[in-house]
């Protein structure tokens, strides 16, 4: 009989490819997790596991049960959820991994709702990058997560359900009083001379931020890196930087002023879950309270994702 705890191992193998990356994501050592899927090739009668160099990676058996081991613990998971909650009612943990900008704007207020209108539901937000949301949702680190399909690092199959919320401007943030700040909407051009505040290399926005300014001829000049917009908002608001961020990441309450590019951009914003949760109540219930609330008026209509490499214009 197989073991669910091993079987999502040897799907996280196959998500992490190291028995350490699995070993630190599940918080066990290496030797308990590389003990563990021994005992399931045992209970298997099937080599899952061969030797490559120093690392050990997965034979076709391997691969073939660990993409059905995630659809079974999925099963699993929904049945457990139907067993608790025959009367539809959502209940249960549901873990939430969602991109800085959207935690106050989107998700806090959704999860706000949920604990009145569904009290027996428990929401976890976990703060995840678009690099970062993706290999969460298909290891089952994540139930849903709140990204962007624009980002041409990721991949999303058909193992996938994508669901558009609206699309997010991209804002050149400058602080008060910046020469720019007397135009209406600026080329990134008339900013070769200027400081930047980036977020953290090879992240989305950081990888964004520079190949726009490349396209527009000159390298950034980057005075810090933080992966904290809160920060990020404070050095520019101190005069000492200008930025690019997501239209979301920008509140009120900063003394910052923001502009529209002379070449408008935007990222698609989504839900994204795996295929086969979509039934389970929690999970609906979540999705729906990320849908319909008025945070998302901000956001403009979905557009066609474009192809890799590129960035669509806001409509």
């Amino acid at each position: 009989m197989l073991n669910s705890g091993r079987l999502r191992l040897l799907s996280l193998l196959e998500t992490l490819g190291t028995v350490r990356a699995v070993a630190e994501a599940t918080h066990l050592s290496a030797s308990t997790v590389s003990q563990q899927l021994a005992v399931l090739e045992t209970e298997t009668r099937c080599r899952l596991l061969e030797r490559a160099g120093r690392r050990v990676r997965l034979t076709p058996a391997g691969l073939l049960l660990a993409r059905r081991g995630r659809e079974i613990l999925d099963q699993m998971a929904e049945a457990e959820a139907e067993l608790h909650a025959l009367n539809d009612e959502p209940i249960g943990a549901v873990r939430l991994g969602v991109f800085q900008s959207a935690i106050w704007t989107l998700a806090v207020p959704a999860a706000t709702r949920l604990a009145t209108t569904h009290p027996r539901l428990h929401l976890e937000l976990i703060e995840l990058e678009p690099h970062e949301s993706g290999p969460a949702l298909r290891s089952g680190e994540a139930d849903i997560i709140v990204t962007t399909t624009d980002y041409v690092g990721l991949s999303w199959g058909a193992d996938l359900e994508i669901i558009p919320l609206g699309a997010d401007p991209i804002v050149l943030v400058l602080p008060r009083g910046h020469p720019l700040a007397s135009r209406t909407t600026v080329n990134l051009a008339a900013c070769e001379d200027e400081t930047w505040a980036c977020d953290r290399p090879q992240s989305y926005m950081a990888d964004l931020t520079v190949r726009l300014c490349r396209e527009a001829g000159f390298e950034p000049r980057v005075a810090c890196r933080f992966s904290n917009y809160l920060m990020l908002l404070r050095h520019v608001e101190s005069g000492r930087s200008i930025a690019l961020l997501p239209a979301l990441a920008v509140t009120p309450d900063h003394a910052v002023v923001t502009r529209e590019l002379g070449t408008p951009v935007h990222r698609n914003v989504t839900i994204v879950v795996r295929r086969g949760t979509t039934q389970r109540a929690a999970v609906n219930a979540v999705v729906a309270a990320l849908r319909d609330h008025p945070e998302i008026q901000g956001l403009s209509a979905p557009t066609r994702h474009p192809g890799p490499g590129q960035h669509s214009p806001v409509s």
